[in-house]
């Protein structure tokens, strides 16, 4: 227990207090942020930005691109979601809890791949050396681009990629020393899976057909 401990002290014995604030700030925000998208609170947006703003500039100064992009992309598309959420007619969201369609499947395949050849593009344009944390970052802002996108337009499948990023985004941020981030991804791993679980209980008892 004392190991974990001082993993997570260690990592911040020579930052500055603003970087310390900062990323505990992202912290609450980042966990309210997944909350609220569990309850399909339209708050999942605002807090989210606050986090991801944050989180920029935080990956930003430790230069990890892929993930700083990934971030910003969260920054604007919450401003897309955020709208698209709050629409209504006759008092009901226009866009309801849904499965994906066929279309919509390849689609998130599409961003998938084309978000790793854009995160890939970056890094060699910035004369970067891969190696292999780099490559999963590549790997996993295709999987978080995708969730992101899915997730603004209530697709159910959005908390299986968070799932599945989440997971894998735990040990790379502890192997970055990034203590508090990595926590953050553990809390979001389980908030993710009871999102699914939540939002498939409203599927079986609602229904909904997806249109085509």
């Amino acid at each position: 227990m004392n190991h974990i401990f001082d993993f997570f002290i260690d990592a911040y014995r020579d930052s500055s207090w603003l970087i310390i604030t900062l990323e505990a700030i992202a912290f609450v925000f980042g966990i309210l942020s997944v909350w609220f998208a569990k309850k399909v609170n339209i708050w999942v947006y605002p807090t989210g930005i606050i986090c991801t703003v944050i989180t920029v500039y935080l990956l930003y100064i430790n230069d990890y691109l892929g993930d700083m992009m990934m971030n910003f992309y969260y920054s604007i598309m919450s401003i897309y979601g955020w709208w698209n959420w709050a629409r209504k007619k006759q008092n009901k969201p226009v866009v309801p809890i849904s499965r994906t369609t066929s279309k919509e499947k390849i689609i998130g395949v599409v961003l998938f791949v084309l978000t790793m050849i854009v995160t890939y593009t970056v890094y060699k344009t910035f004369d970067y050396t891969l190696e292999i944390p780099n490559y999963i970052d590549i790997v996993t802002s295709g999987i978080f681009f995708t969730a992101m996108w899915y997730m603004a337009n209530k697709k159910i499948e959005n908390w299986t990629l968070w799932i599945i990023a989440d997971i894998i985004t735990v040990p790379l941020y502890a192997y970055r020393g990034l203590g508090m981030l990595s926590l953050q991804y553990v809390i979001f791993t389980i908030l993710a899976i009871q999102g699914y679980k939540e939002w498939n209980t409203y599927l079986n008892k609602n229904k909904p057909t997806a249109s085509k």
